[in-house]
């Protein structure tokens, strides 16, 4: 199986590769138990995200006969073959990782049990709360007289029941009438139930296996000789189509849209292959699943992103260890955080240090009688979010209030759509961002009238603004009161609302008009300093490096001599160590108990090196069809810790994989060296910063 062609990595196997990765940390006998299950879930969450989304992308090439983009390699049809495979092989490693971290519980008298091994009295709590808690957000139906087969979510899993009746008359060969039904398994109720405890040992059951034991409440209506019910799940094209209605609002096309995407085409048919081949057949003729979708034989448990929220039964022993966020040196939750930010930049680098200073910042700015606006860019938002209860509140207080809200972010649509309603009726003003280009950027504008001048305030950050993954992804934010930077941050809103006038920027770099000539320059000056002698790297952190023409641009300097380090936490078509191409590049990628989503790029510049920080990956999408900004760092001293940030990732041998063009994911290893975690070290390095101030205050 082929997974390179003309130097690059094709981008789906190495997105594959990267799920790998996730899965080795599952896999992984160092990291705490509970915390494996954890990764079990974001391997699968992943793998659904993939098929709605790639897979399906790469299915309706296939169908449409678009020629197959060089990259591939391969027909679109032979690639999503070798992509199934691949997932294939996946699956049933996570199925043996599932059962070892299953047996390895049970020595920790934790015991997950199905519904043919639970004790009488387990039975009747079981039938109870199946009673109580499951019957009435149950949704049964019965298949054999429909006209139509009913419709089955991509966001659920169903449980495929298998009757088989008993015979009318007392022939002994006489067939006998099957009948078929679907069980909706409710996504309202907690999968992982627990049962009452015994003698010290500690009991869940899945709510499928609930249902199991409660399937003659269910079904007692028939006259039945025997009942299975095996799961199975069905992923569907997530891709949004949208009318062409000018009446229609941008808001209510997308509304629209999301609702037709639940009725998308199916790409990915995963079900229990113990399941009878006749009750399979009946399923996959009504679903009207082919060849042309990846029809993939699982274990007996499904949805297994579940596993993202597995009960921790008070065995905080058995997860790592809490960080608790660190304070920003400098700058304090209880006094003014405006006036520290008027006298220097402070930077966040969370979840290291608290996410909190973002509220403050803005919760200040509602309050503060001299703030007059605040304009935001808003991407994902957590659930009963902060930020946008801090930007009512300042409307409240008479701000003029700007929010440019994303609502075609994937599969955060509904919830942008229904924050957007919230925030309008509070009064705050809508931008809903540029026709044909997704707004990714994450930046913050505040105006304070200042002895009768308008001062600026703001933020620039590499990730959402979202106080719920601020605890797991890590980023970094700007605090700042440059007025050339805001100047040009201000400019981007003003394209927002007149988006046919392209401005310049003297600081920010932005993407669609900029970002790719920028980096360009960049790498250019690596290239000409490499070539005169002068000291020329190039240090660059990112999720993502999928464009081939930025990829071509640094085998280019690569070859001109110029040392890069990359630290690429997911797709990486470039491949270093190539002769003649890519022999001064490493790159790796660090995989751990957080999510790695700081941008971070770094330029030699003959010994005096510019540091950016951006929204933006070297994805073509980011460069060239996405609203994004690469913000430089002035302060030295921020300068001087994004510097020391990133050689801290780089010094990685614990939980670091090299990229390489076998897409092996081996563990880098550096025997001159001792075990480096890289995310704990970087704990540790806010924490000394921390001490050492300590130690002079005293």
């Amino acid at each position: 199986m082929n997974n390179t062609i003309n130097n690059y990595t094709d981008r789906e196997k190495s997105w594959l590769t990267f799920n790998a990765r996730v899965l080795q940390e599952a896999n992984d006998e160092s990291v705490p138990l509970l915390d494996r299950f954890r990764f079990l879930g974001i391997f699968s969450n992943n793998l659904d995200e993939f098929f709605r989304v790639r897979y399906a992308a790469i299915r309706r090439m296939s169908f449409e006969r678009v020629e197959s983009e060089k990259i591939l390699g391969v027909p679109a049809e032979q690639l999503l073959k070798e992509i199934t495979e691949i997932v294939i092989e996946q699956q049933a490693e996570s199925l043996r990782i599932l059962s070892e971290i299953e047996k390895k519980l049970e020595s920790e008298n934790i015991f997950i049990i199905n519904e043919k091994q639970v004790t009488k009295e387990q039975e009747i709590f079981i039938h109870d709360y199946f009673i109580q808690n499951v019957s009435p957000a149950v949704v049964t139906i019965m298949l054999n007289d429909l006209d139509e087969f009913p419709l089955l979510k991509d966001t659920s899993g169903y449980l495929a029941v298998k009757l088989v009746m008993k015979s009318k008359n007392n022939f002994p060969f006489s067939s006998k009438e099957i009948r078929y039904a679907v069980v909706e398994i409710p996504n309202t109720v907690n999968r992982f139930v627990v049962l009452p405890s015994n003698s010290g040992k500690q009991y869940i059951i899945l709510l499928d296996d609930v249902i199991r034991c409660n399937l003659n409440n269910i079904f007692n209506i028939f006259d039945y000789e025997s009942i299975s019910a095996h799961m199975i799940k069905i992923t569907r094209d997530a891709q949004l189509e949208f009318d062409s209605d000018l009446s229609k609002s941008l808001m209510e096309k997308i509304s629209n849209s999301v609702k037709e995407r639940r009725v998308g085409e199916p790409v990915r048919f995963v079900y229990d292959q113990s399941i009878e081949n006749d009750t399979l057949s009946f399923f996959l003729k009504g679903m009207g699943i082919d060849s042309s979708d990846s029809v993939i034989p699982g274990g007996r448990y499904h949805n297994r992103r579940d596993y993202m929220n597995f009960p921790n039964l008070g065995r905080y022993d058995l997860l790592y260890k809490e960080n608790l966020p660190l304070p920003v040196p400098g700058l304090s939750l209880e006094g003014s955080i405006l006036e520290r930010i008027k006298k220097k930049d402070y930077l966040l680098y969370a979840p290291y240090q608290s996410f909190s200073y973002i509220i403050k910042f803005l919760r200040e700015a509602a309050l503060d009688p001299k703030v007059v606006s605040i304009k935001i860019t808003l991407y994902r938002l957590a659930k009963n979010s902060q930020i946008v209860s801090s930007l009512i509140n300042a409307a409240k207080n008479g701000k003029k209030v700007t929010v440019q809200i994303e609502l075609q972010a994937r599969f955060d649509e509904e919830s942008n759509i229904s924050y957007s309603e919230q925030m309008q009726t509070e009064g705050i003003e809508l931008i809903f961002g540029v026709k044909g280009l997704k707004v990714h950027s994450k930046i913050c504008v505040i105006e304070r009238l200042e002895e009768g001048k308008v001062k600026r305030y703001g933020l620039v950050s590499t990730g959402n603004f979202n106080e719920n993954s601020a605890k797991i992804y890590t980023d970094v934010t700007l605090f700042t009161s440059n007025n050339e930077i805001l100047k040009d941050a201000a400019k981007i809103f003003d394209f927002f609302d007149v988006n046919y006038r392209v401005h310049r920027y003297k600081h920010l770099i932005v993407s669609p008009h900029y970002t790719r000539s920028r980096f360009n320059k960049l790498i250019d000056r690596e290239i000409s300093n490499a070539l005169l002698g002068k000291e020329a790297y190039i240090k660059l952190k990112m999720n993502s490096i999928s464009d081939f023409k930025m990829t071509d641009k640094l085998y280019e300097a690569s070859n001109a001599g110029v040392k890069i380090q990359l630290v690429i936490r997911g797709i990486c078509c470039l491949i270093p160590g190539l002769k003649g191409i890519s022999e001064n590049i490493e790159a790796i990628s660090i995989v751990d108990n957080y999510l790695e989503h700081s941008r971070i790029y770094i330029f030699a510049n003959d010994g005096n090196p510019d540091v950016f920080i951006s929204s933006a990956d070297f994805m073509t999408r980011n460069l060239d069809s996405r609203v994004e900004v690469t913000c430089p760092i002035y302060d030295s001293e921020i300068k001087k810790e994004l510097i020391e940030t990133f050689e801290i990732g780089w010094k990685a041998n614990v939980k670091a994989r090299i990229h390489s063009a076998d897409l092996l994911n081996n563990y880098r290893k550096r025997n001159d060296d001792k075990p480096f975690r890289a995310q704990q070290e970087m704990y540790n390095f806010y924490q000394n910063k921390l001490d050492v101030i300590a130690e002079d205050v005293q």
